[in-house]
């Protein structure tokens, strides 16, 4: 494999459009993610109302790449080979010696269909995006809440969190007003969304003048991919794109067949009939990626389209772009902003109801380094007996390296360069910290100090 990767380079430049075109402001819809799903298990399901109240400093609960074990009641962090690296309790850290106690020193017993991403089962849930995130912190208050009452040994919360998801981010929500997300986010656009940079609409229009082809690829619905799109790109987005996919369900429009997952075309918002193939540009529903290729060659007139991607889910956009459909993947990861900066001071702890609901929390932004998790990149596995510990890549860390051809913090950060810019791509032939630009983190740099185990 080339050891650059250029822009230039590729006939075709799709986007995710969540914290990848659009950003978040993350404190505040962090906030409101977490309050939408514990309103409803509160109201829907009866759990403890202390659920509601939000202590200022708890989202640093929050560190992607956490798995929970949902009939355990535990969140791990695992180390690129599979084991434990860190561990939880609901939020109640685990020590060194409760993690051999559980887990000992082998690979986590589901790893393997873990790191094969197929991260939904009823037996355990990866948290990678920011959508999710804030359920990990909702889910071990809930653990606590149990243990506290119930003295649980086995935990069947899961369902009740999973309706809760799907109350909140149901395809009809947004239509209909429901649940606390949706309308919240309608009524306050300015309060959770970034506009989108002058640098980054810019670099769209020269994408397009180089003659490349521009793809929206959202699994959001079609409305509030609107008003995302308005807000963050202006009421002319459509102009930025030739194809525009909605409701694209993935990671599955990577894996499944056109029988699977056909495209559908769009009126008013609702979904019509199955298309048997896709004959031109425009804008559909659902879909799957083998019949967009094929619209692909066609539209460039190549064979073999070059392909890349940019998306902001391990999960959802890099892993199966490049697994099932080889496309190039640019991984927007915000860690690395957090990961320069310091922790903004968090607000006096005042009671949370003086605060109101939402205004006067300064939340800790969530990419910056969790206090608990410590470093999304690198941690220390503690040595055995005497043996003295030593710094291992997480399972994290490594995905994005065998997944990922570039990984940066932000669209924003790579606008201004010139399109023919060559990236340093990761590969087995250069060193594990080629990818990151514009440079990478620093927890992976040898003159990082050490990481403390809690």
């Amino acid at each position: 494999m080339q050891q650059h990767f250029s822009l230039a380079d590729c006939d075709v430049v799709g986007f995710d459009l969540d914290h990848t075109l659009c950003r978040y402001h993350l404190p505040q819809s962090a906030r409101l993610i977490y309050d939408s799903f514990a309103h409803y298990l509160v109201t829907e399901k009866g759990y403890d109302e202390d659920l509601l109240i939000l202590a200022s400093d708890s989202l640093d609960f929050c560190c992607k790449g956490l798995v929970l074990d949902i009939e355990e009641g535990n969140f791990l962090k695992l180390a690129e080979d599979g084991t434990v690296l860190r561990a939880s309790h609901g939020t109640k850290s685990m020590t060194s010696e409760e993690i051999l106690e559980n887990y000992g020193r082998r690979e986590w017993k589901h790893f393997n269909t873990v790191s094969g991403m197929v991260s939904r089962t009823a037996k355990y849930y990866l948290y990678d995006n920011y959508f999710d995130l804030p359920g990990a912190l909702l889910c071990a208050r809930v653990v606590d809440s149990l243990d506290q009452h119930d003295g649980q040994k086995k935990y069947d919360f899961w369902k009740d969190m999973v309706a809760a998801i799907q109350h909140n981010y149901k395809i009809s929500a947004f239509k209909e007003d429901c649940g606390m997300y949706f309308p919240e986010v309608k009524n306050h656009p300015d309060k959770y969304l970034q506009r989108c940079p002058e640098s980054v609409k810019k670099w769209l229009k020269q994408l397009k003048n180089a003659g490349k082809i521009l793809l929206l690829i959202t699994s959001s619905h079609s409305d509030y991919c609107r008003l995302l799109c308005e807000h963050v790109l202006g009421n002319d987005f459509e102009e930025y794109f030739d194809i525009l996919i909605t409701n694209a369900l993935k990671p599955g429009f990577f894996s499944h067949t056109p029988n699977q997952r056909p495209f559908r075309t769009l009126e008013n918002d609702e979904e019509q009939e199955a298309l048997l193939s896709l004959d031109k540009p425009g804008w559909y529903s659902q879909g799957n990626a083998i019949q967009l290729y094929d619209l692909l060659k066609k539209m460039t007139g190549k064979l073999d389209p070059k392909v890349v991607y940019f998306g902001d889910s391990m999960h959802s956009d890099i892993f199966p772009a490049r697994y099932y459909s080889n496309w190039e993947t640019v991984f927007i990861l915000e860690e690395l902003l957090g990961d320069k900066g310091t922790v903004p001071a968090t607000a006096e702890s005042e009671p949370l109801e003086k605060k109101g609901k939402y205004e006067g929390d300064q939340l800790k932004v969530p990419y910056f380094v969790s206090k608990q998790w410590g470093s999304f990149f690198m941690d220390r596995l503690p040595g055995l007996g005497n043996a003295e510990e030593t710094l291992v890549h997480t399972w994290s860390c490594k995905c994005i390296s065998t997944y990922s051809t570039i990984a940066i913090p932000s669209l924003e950060a790579i606008a201004d360069l010139p399109l023919d810019y060559r990236f340093t791509r990761f590969s087995s032939n250069n060193s594990a910290t080629a990818g990151y630009y514009p440079s990478p983190p620093r927890a992976l740099l040898p003159s990082e100090g050490p990481v403390t185990m809690k």
